[in-house]
């Protein structure tokens, strides 16, 4: 059942998704050569805890952390260790922060030092494509416009969208319904109503849009092995089109 929001409970949202969106920029700003995720994970729950909120991954359905970070040919879910990140290397970085019992929930992929021209591409086309999909939301638009609007801008650009995994509606759960995929057909599946609430996040490949699960049961790879990356904002559908609620004058996406 796709749970639509009141007016009242977005504003509390917006405040969860601040949180989250602050969090991560703190945690961005700290990312270098040989800073390690365990390093990385403590930044992002220190913050989101001083600040009043809990951390929406810590716990979720076991994930020990709370904060997924997904180093090169990690997609998403990836687990922080105390392994040094390395120069040239692609991270994303996604968590979530629950205040007064709604989430946010928000992701950004960052170079680590400098990186060619190809890893800023892809970083840059999935930051549009996230773009493209919010553009499309409003009541009455389909959840496949928003895996269109996707699809259509990360595959002229000749890379390729994850189908295994998908956004989701969020709220007082950190999963709700609908399922929102990154492809799909324009006019295709749920329409949008005002007061819902979605987590929109382009999962993006260099390569084959297929994927594999780690034995850890987490982290999720590309299956040939090349780089992804990986991006997202919780929104709100209101008359007027999109609020994002992880949006912040100085944030990192």
């Amino acid at each position: 059942m796709i749970i639509v929001k009141t007016p009242a409970e977005i504003q509390q949202m917006r405040l969860a998704g601040v949180l989250a969106a602050e969090a991560l920029r703190e945690v961005v700003r700290a990312v270098r050569p040989g800073v390690t995720g365990t390093q990385l994970n403590t930044i992002a729950e220190r913050y989101i805890r001083a600040h009043g909120g809990i951390p929406s991954f810590l716990g979720y359905r076991g994930f020990p952390a709370s904060i997924c970070i997904s180093v090169n040919d990690e997609v998403v879910h990836g687990i922080p260790d105390g392994t040094p990140l390395r120069a040239g290397a692609l991270v994303s970085l996604d968590l979530g922060a629950v205040v007064d019992g709604f989430h946010g929930d928000v992701a950004v992929t960052v170079p680590v030092g400098e990186v060619g021209p190809k890893l800023h591409r892809l970083v840059r086309v999935t930051r549009e494509a996230l773009s493209s999909a919010i553009d499309v939301v409003r009541p009455g638009a389909r959840l496949g416009d928003i895996g269109a609007a996707v699809q259509r801008h990360v595959e002229a650009a000749g890379f390729s969208v994850v189908r295994d995994f998908a956004g989701h509606g969020i709220g007082r759960a950190l999963h709700e319904e609908p399922q929102v995929p990154n492809f799909g057909e324009p006019g295709t599946a749920a329409a949008l109503r005002e007061g819902m609430t979605l987590a929109i996040e382009p999962m993006v490949n260099l390569g084959t849009h297929e994927v594999v699960m780690d034995e850890d049961g987490w982290t999720v790879r590309t299956k040939d092995g090349k780089p992804s990356a990986h991006c997202e904002h919780t929104v709100a559908v209101t008359a007027d089109g999109a609020i994002v609620l992880t949006a912040i004058p100085d944030g990192v996406i």
